[in-house]
């Protein structure tokens, strides 16, 4: 089959899920896409579950998915009952279920007349990590061009990813199939994220990667000296620095009325 004739990645997932439905599991819907495609990417399979499920929290750091919408679109698929289990997405059964916007202005999931979400809270110290983790996750070919955001067998994505050692702010694939963990810093990289980083890149060789390569990158507002000696004999672990803007807009000013009342 050439490359012209086969379905973009969501099309086959929605035919594996067709095909094994009602009721089925990411690792059976994976399987069936390689057995019927097999030179589809499987870290690409399992992001596009993702996107597909319409109560799965990590849809929003795709690009498919960020934009407050209700979900009815052809990327609304699947449902989730449980970690690692899908089925088709009936709302009769599953409710009628929605991306929205938060009082903060970062995107959320719930249910349509709900007022919580399913997006676990971080626990991250300063909510400005969290806004640049989940930024950086939304538009993660920004860190470098061809990468994904990673995803087990286990519908686990790489925000925030856990492992015996800690958790990984971002665990990425990139192009070659290589692992890339990525570790941020709001401000001045301290000396410790040298430590975390190959902590975190030495789990991921010994516990996910068999033989594929795994890299660091350290992504911080600016990054010390300390550190950058810290990485210099690593060829695998690179550092970048990251630039905040602030666009302002005039607002129209209210103003008083003759009869006292306030007009536009």
């Amino acid at each position: 089959m050439s490359q012209q004739d086969k379905p973009f990645v969501w099309q086959m997932v929605k035919q594996a899920a067709e095909a094994l439905g009602p009721k089925t599991t990411n690792v059976a819907i994976r399987d069936w896409i390689l057995e019927k495609y097999p030179d589809t990417n499987k870290n690409t399979i399992q992001c596009q579950i993702i996107v597909c499920t319409v109560n799965h929290a990590s849809r929003i750091y795709y690009p498919q998915n960020q934009k407050p919408r209700i979900a009815d679109s052809q990327y609304d698929i699947l449902y989730k009952p449980a970690v690692g289990e899908v089925e088709l997405f009936d709302p009769e059964r599953h409710g009628r279920w929605e991306i929205y916007e938060k009082e903060d202005g970062q995107l959320g999931v719930r249910e349509v007349g709900s007022e919580w979400d399913d997006e676990p809270d971080s626990g991250a110290p300063f909510a400005a990590e969290a806004h640049l983790r989940d930024y950086l996750a939304k538009n993660i070919e920004h860190v470098e061009k061809g990468l994904q955001l990673f995803v087990d067998d286990n519908d686990n994505d790489g925000v925030e990813y856990v492992t015996d050692v800690g958790r990984i702010d971002i665990l990425a694939v990139d192009q070659d199939d290589g692992f890339v963990v990525i570790e941020l810093k709001v401000s001045r990289g301290p000396d410790f994220v040298a430590g975390q980083i190959l902590r975190y890149k030495n789990w991921v060789k010994r516990h996910l990667a068999e033989d594929r390569q795994v890299r660091g990158i350290i992504i911080a507002q600016r990054i010390s000296e300390k550190v950058q000696y810290a990485i210099a004999d690593d060829p695998d672990i690179c550092c970048m620095e990251y630039d905040l803007q602030v666009k302002l807009r005039d607002v129209p000013c209210l103003q008083v009325g003759t009869s006292g009342d306030y007009s536009h």
